[in-house]
């Protein structure tokens, strides 16, 4: 990971300074880029609320070799996270891989090792097509995230994924405020549980809504047919002030577990940090941030030692506070510090 990391610093140069810690206050505002939108405070609340979690250590188990599998959206996942859907290598990471190639190293990182990898949307087009070759060439291996926009433009898109052979997709709904992609005559707009029933049963596909922060926003995504939701604060990428998505999670889990999948994402840095997000009630965790930088950093051979170092780090921390499998992780293996 060393090399992969010193690789990736000039690479992205002027867009991440892979930091030693990820975490916010080198890249304030840097949007597009890598950092947090304005004082990036969603950015760093993200890693607050997951570090305001301690582990209740046990060690008197028998806990040897812990299951890290879980089922999701009827899939089976050789670990409970996925890469998260990032888009725009060019304007947020510099440039010096492309976008395809991009792409390309996380679908096939991630297939190669039994989980999923995510693609994003964008503008220029080639954003959203090099998802789709990508996946297309993953034998339907990978999740297609489109934004929320006018619904020619969007059905659209939804058809084009359909056409990889992919049976689950998504729609990052947090994009809906980006004014840069309205200032580029590409509109995104919010979206009423009626209109979301109508995009959910036209995709005719497994629907993940990605932008979901309270118990009100989780309710309507279950109205609207969802499948799964995302808590997430896009990163801290779209607005300024947001709770940090551990913090909101176990009201969410509380109100909707059990009738919709529930990911979560923001700020996961370890696989310790996978296990807190199950803890608090998640199903499986999206990562975003790392899985960017080992991809610039090391194609597909970047992914793949990326994967395996937090898979370590989960089994690890699985294996520190006794719990036996990932699709089974009790709340009490956490507390809030004081």
């Amino acid at each position: 990971m060393k090399e992969i990391y010193e690789t990736a610093r000039t690479r992205m140069k002027g867009y991440c300074r892979v930091c030693p810690e990820c975490n916010g206050n080198a890249c304030v505002g840097e949007v597009p880029g890598m950092g947090g939108i304005g004082t990036a405070a969603s950015f760093k609340e993200n890693l607050k609320a997951l570090n305001a979690l301690r582990f209740n250590m046990r060690l008197i188990h028998d806990v040897a070799e812990p299951d890290t599998s879980v089922f999701l959206l009827g899939r089976k996942l050789a670990l409970p996270f996925l890469a998260a859907p990032i888009g725009g290598v060019s304007f947020n990471m510099g440039g010096q891989v492309s976008e395809q190639d991009y792409i390309s190293a996380i679908l096939k990182g991630c297939k190669e090792k039994g989980i999923m990898g995510c693609t994003g949307d964008g503008v220029p087009d080639f954003i959203h097509e090099a998802g789709l070759k990508g996946i297309k060439a993953a034998d339907g291996h990978g999740i297609a995230f489109i934004k929320p926009w006018s619904d020619k433009e969007l059905f659209e898109k939804i058809q084009k994924v359909r056409d990889t052979g992919a049976d689950t997709m998504g729609m990052d709904i947090d994009a809906a405020g980006l004014i840069t992609l309205k200032k580029m005559g590409r509109p995104v707009f919010p979206r009423g549980i009626e209109n979301l029933r109508k995009i959910v049963q036209k995709a005719s596909m497994k629907f993940i809504l990605k932008g979901v922060m309270t118990v009100q926003d989780a309710e309507a995504a279950v109205a609207a047919g969802a499948d799964a939701i995302v808590v997430s604060n896009h990163g801290g990428r779209v607005l300024d002030f947001t709770p940090g998505a551990a913090s909101v999670l176990p009201a969410i889990c509380g109100a909707v577990k059990g009738r919709v999948a529930v990911l979560a994402d923001g700020g996961v840095r370890s696989g310790g940090d996978v296990l807190k997000l199950l803890a608090l009630g998640a199903d499986a965790v999206m990562i975003g941030r790392p899985f960017a930088v080992a991809a610039c950093g090391g194609l597909q051979a970047g992914v793949e030692t990326y994967i395996d170092r937090i898979k370590t780090e989960l089994e690890q921390a699985m294996v520190l506070t006794g719990v036996a499998k990932a699709s089974c992780v009790p709340g009490n293996i956490v507390s809030r510090s004081v």
